[in-house]
């Protein structure tokens, strides 16, 4: 494929810089073959003179050398007082054999003579040298134009000449950095232009987030003739972050018609965005475009009736068109068509004008007017929704449980639950330990329904969540649970609201427990 815009991935890098980030050298192989396969140019490994972790990345990484994406080693201009081949830092980005080599030099004079100490003069004799050696060994060489809009903006001559003295020394791509992520839309065009009007060299961009303007400007840039874009997975970087390549790419290649990647692996952009999430043990952003949870999730009456009748309406792209899915959430602004769409999700029929799915509609701005929250409780609401249509059959019957936290002067905190159900009409008590009442109690109820229900065993609660509803009732608030499970297919949500934090859970967890049995097809059976 002859692509339009070259995708430069620094996530590696730059993205390792982002708060709560640590990469062991494990995560960036994961992450450069992932990145690898989905398609991107060049994958940014590290910086190797930094930290062990970015140097012992590019040793393990020939053992597996990337198919498609080219490795690059970055690193920065020589030492004032050292030539290139005398700077070790220097030497080692041409020694360790990736093909593609990053400089970053200064081009704004406050940096030259507040972090360097050097002259105007000597930086441009230290890009020079540090290019042309690096060039010497035969790869491929982009130079960073570090903080290139503030210093075009502060003093555009000499941020100009040092593009141009890059391009001397031998640069292949030059790349404009907004590093400091300050710089406005029209100031970005006006620097692009001038650079354009000094150099003949392949343009890049390099985009910060801290106005909230990466992405918008990266697309400006594009528009303005720039072909090699430098972004991170999901935004990560340094303070806000860096332009984000999940934006970026469906930007480029659905609405402005750049060819960027294989149509195909955009389908997988979703899946990138949470993998990389995955490795570097965050969170992913459920209101990010294109690759959200929740960015084609619709909430209002009115818009779920829109998109079920045209997803147009409402939706600016397919969500497959990037592997998403479309969420219709049922709340207490939904209509009678979210409920009926999620009904039938879950192979229940229910007709739109029926008096269940006004009773269902009912039910639900009901409980959520109480707390309860079905958008994240998925499980819950199919429940309450066969319950409302006759369709669930009781597993058991609570008589009672009993939660005890006993603290011992030595500190030691000791939990117990007993509870005693009845099933089909045998009655079971029992208890158990745990780690905290939540956990007692959830194994007191397994330790009383597996007999009946031996699929029991196959079902793990993996996530709770509290959140408390009225924080200004303090110790008497209104708390709201959510408990995940899952089993060797799946997973769902369940939710429980209370006063009371055990009840609260108590709730979530037998809804979680019932779903799982009815999902296995567990029915009464006789004690064993």
């Amino acid at each position: 494929m002859t692509k339009d815009v070259f995708l430069y991935d620094a996530t590696l890098r730059d993205g390792a810089q982002t708060e709560g980030i640590a990469f062991t050298v494990e995560d960036k192989l994961k992450i450069a073959r992932k990145l690898d396969e989905f398609g991107i140019d060049y994958v940014e490994g590290g910086w190797p003179a930094a930290n062990p972790t970015d140097l012992a990345f590019f040793e393990r990484v020939r053992e597996v050398p990337l198919r498609h994406a080219k490795l690059a080693a970055f690193g920065s201009t020589r030492r004032p007082k050292l030539s290139a081949e005398e700077d070790p830092q220097v030497r080692q980005l041409v020694e360790l054999g990736a093909p593609v080599v990053t400089v970053v030099g200064k081009s704004w004079t406050l940096h030259v003579k507040e972090v360097l100490r050097a002259s105007l003069e000597r930086n441009l004799s230290m890009i020079e040298d540090s290019v042309s050696f690096c060039k010497r060994h035969g790869v491929e060489l982009i130079f960073d134009a570090e903080h290139y809009f503030d210093g075009y903006r502060a003093d555009p001559g000499y941020a100009l000449e040092t593009l141009r003295t890059a391009e001397c020394a031998g640069a292949d791509i030059i790349c404009l950095c907004d590093t400091n992520g300050g710089v406005q839309s029209q100031q970005l065009v006006e620097a692009i232009q001038a650079a354009q009007g000094a150099v003949k060299t392949t343009l890049g961009i390099h985009t910060h987030n801290d106005c909230d303007l990466a992405v918008a400007n990266t697309l400006l840039a594009v528009a303005h003739g720039v072909r090699h874009v430098q972004g991170t997975i999901n935004g990560y970087g340094e303070r806000c972050g860096n332009a984000n390549l999940c934006s970026l790419i469906p930007n480029l290649q659905l609405k402005l018609g750049k060819r960027v990647v294989d149509q195909e692996a955009l389908t997988r952009l979703y899946t990138l965005s949470h993998y990389v999430a995955e490795i570097a043990n965050l969170p992913p952003l459920d209101r990010q475009p294109f690759v959200g949870r929740a960015a084609f999730a619709h909430k209002g009456g009115i818009h779920v009736d829109a998109v079920l009748k045209n997803p147009a309406t409402y939706e600016h792209i397919a969500p497959d068109e990037v592997g998403n899915q479309r969420r219709l959430l049922v709340s207490d602004q939904a209509g009678t068509s979210a409920v009926v769409y999620r009904a039938a999700k879950v192979e229940v029929d229910l007709p739109k004008d029926s008096p269940e799915a006004r009773r269902i509609v009912a039910r639900l701005k009901e409980m959520e007017h109480q707390g309860y929250q079905f958008e994240g409780a998925e499980a819950s609401f199919e429940l309450l929704v066969k319950k409302t249509m006759g369709l669930y059959q009781k597993l058991f019957d609570l008589e009672g449980f009993r939660v005890i936290v006993e603290r011992h002067p030595d500190g030691e905190i000791l939990t117990e639950a007993t509870i005693k159900v009845t099933v089909g009409g045998v009655s079971e008590h029992t208890a158990c330990e745990g780690d905290g009442p939540v956990h007692a109690l959830d194994g007191a109820l397994r330790k009383a329904l597996e007999p009946f229900y031996p699929n029991l065993r196959e079902i793990k609660l993996t996530d709770f969540k509290v959140r408390v509803m009225d924080t200004e009732a303090g110790t008497a608030a209104k708390v709201r649970v959510l408990v995940e499970s899952s089993d060797e297919t799946e997973s769902w949500s369940t939710v429980g609201v209370h006063e009371n934090i055990i009840e609260a859970s108590w709730q979530a967890l037998v809804d979680s427990v019932e779903y799982g049995l009815m999902k296995h097809g567990e029915g009464r059976n006789n004690k064993q």
